[in-house]
């Protein structure tokens, strides 16, 4: 999906260029940026390869250090035939590479995956190909797919707007969350950044991030994009893509505190979900939970992931406590979140979460500090 999403947008952006290639790129800013336009365009042509040798070199420190040129002389046809091309090279590295591959970006969490490296591709295609018709006097709206797709892979955090009559306005809200755009209601954005799934690896697995994206396919009955082992996905992490999907649509979804799919290193198939129920509360609690399929049971998956959850929650300054409320009579879970570090609650602290937290008197309450 994330080839064929690169290949569109930069259809859609050469296709509009391509009526103004007569017009002056050089003597013309391109919207608000300081660039011209035709710097703008090259700009587009460099990100491309740029993210498509990221992430086909496998570069896991830094950026690639290499750079592209334009020939003395390049017109603006001629600029438009270097973005087709660095485009096809792009879109052909996404489809070929596989998804457990992740590459060097520096932010948020210092890598992406293939969809992430997609996402900025075409994010970086559809503003900057604004910025430009905005230069030109051109007007420009992108296929809607398009800003869907990258808000709801490396914008998580973003609540789309709400359209004219019905459904989402995606496009208005990736201007407005980077700058180019003012939307009723939101404060103006004067500095923004996009953000890429967050990966914790342990020896054996790794807790892959699920983006906005990959929980409304969850929700929808979908795989989310993961090779799952047999009867999975699982009813656990469907629920929890449900809850997922409802919080980033309200805008109170973090991706540090959201779904993780359970991935396992030898053969890239997902095995579980694991993740929280929402942001820490006031006092810097969170509530853990998980699924694991019942092929996978027995390995200490479970343990090995919620440990490795566990350790990287509680090493931010924002929470105080995790804890698992858990049926009395599931044993081997209660084992899962000892062997974990988990600890059973006091009696004061169960009561406390059945009276404030309508926690069912079936639950009991492990915490780990």
């Amino acid at each position: 999906m994330g080839g064929e999403r690169a290949t569109e947008a930069v259809a859609s952006c050469v296709a509009l260029l391509r009526t103004a290639v007569d017009q002056d790129w050089e003597g013309v800013k391109a919207g608000r940026l300081e660039w011209s336009c035709h710097k703008t365009a090259f700009h587009i042509a460099e990100d491309l390869i740029a993210y498509g040798g990221q992430l086909a070199g496998r570069a896991q420190d830094d950026y690639v250090p290499f750079e592209i040129t334009l020939d003395d002389g390049t017109d603006n046809e001629g600029l438009l035939q270097v973005i087709e091309t660095t485009g096809a090279l792009f879109a052909a590295v996404i489809r070929t590479t596989p998804r457990e591959v992740r590459a060097f970006h520096p932010y948020p969490f210092r890598s992406a995956d293939r969809e992430g490296f997609a996402a900025m591709g075409v994010a970086e295609v559809l503003l900057h190909t604004h910025d430009i018709a905005e230069g030109l006097g051109l007007t420009y709206e992108p296929p809607a797919e398009l800003p869907e797709f990258v808000l709801t892979t490396i914008f998580p955090h973003i609540r789309p707007e709400p359209g004219p009559e019905s459904g989402t306005d995606h496009w208005r809200t990736l201007l407005w969350a980077t700058g180019r755009a003012d939307l009723p209601g939101r404060p103006p954005v004067t500095e923004w950044r996009w953000n890429n799934n967050l990966v914790i690896p342990t020896d054996r697995l790794t807790l892959q991030g699920v983006t906005p994206a990959a929980a409304a396919d969850l929700r929808d009955g979908g795989d989310g994009g993961f090779r799952w082992v047999e009867g999975g996905p699982f009813d656990g992490t469907r629920e929890a893509a449900k809850w997922m999907t409802k919080a980033y649509e309200g805008g109170v979804h973090r991706p540090e505190w959201g779904l993780f799919v359970l991935v396992r290193r030898e053969d890239g198939r997902a095995v579980g979900g694991m993740g929280f129920h929402g942001v820490p509360d006031d006092e810097g609690r969170a509530e853990v939970g998980y699924d694991l399929a019942a092929s996978a049971r027995g390995h200490g998956y479970a343990t090995e992931a919620l440990t490795a959850l566990s350790e990287s929650a509680l090493a931010r300054d924002d929470v105080q406590l995790l804890y698992a409320a858990i049926e009395h009579d599931n044993v081997p879970s209660q084992a899962v979140v000892t062997r974990a570090g988990y600890v059973r609650a006091t009696v004061e602290e169960e009561r406390m979460a059945r009276e404030e937290h309508d926690m069912e008197q079936s639950l009991r309450l492990y915490v780990r500090r």
